[in-house]
C-alpha cells in the first residue's frame, strides 16, 4: 500500500466516522456521549456541522478517532486469549464494563 492510498483510506475512515458520530449525536445524544467518548461541546459542534464543514474536516491527513481501549486487559478480554468461546460473552461484557467506568471517570 502507497502512501497516497494510506491518506485515502485515512480520509474515508475520517468522513464514515464524522458522519457516523453525528447521526449518533442527532438519534441518541446520551448513547453518542457514552460511545463516542466525547464531551457535550464536542457532541454539539459534530451534531451542527454541515455536510462541506464535514468534507473539509475528514480531508486532512490525520485519524480523528482513536482506538479508547489502551489497556492490556482490555484487549486480553476483547481478544478472548486463551479462552474457549463458551467465555466469550462473558469476557466481552466485562471489557464493555470496565470502558464504561473508564468513560465516567472522564466526564
Amino acid at each position: 500500500m502507497t502512501s497516497e492510498q494510506i491518506l485515502a483510506e485515512i480520509r474515508e475512515a475520517n468522513l464514515s466516522y464524522l458522519m457516523l458520530a453525528q447521526s449518533l449525536v442527532r438519534i441518541d445524544r446520551e448513547q453518542a456521549l457514552f460511545r463516542l467518548g466525547v464531551s457535550e461541546e464536542t457532541a454539539d459542534m459534530i451534531g451542527a456541522l454541515t455536510s462541506a464543514q464535514m468534507m473539509r474536516i475528514a480531508s486532512g491527513n490525520t485519524l480523528l478517532c482513536r482506538f479508547r481501549m489502551d489497556d492490556d486487559i482490555v484487549w486480553s478480554l476483547l481478544t478472548n486469549h486463551g479462552k474457549g468461546a463458551a467465555n466469550d460473552g462473558m469476557s466481552r461484557l466485562h471489557a464493555s464494563i470496565l470502558m464504561a467506568g473508564r468513560h465516567q471517570e472522564a466526564a
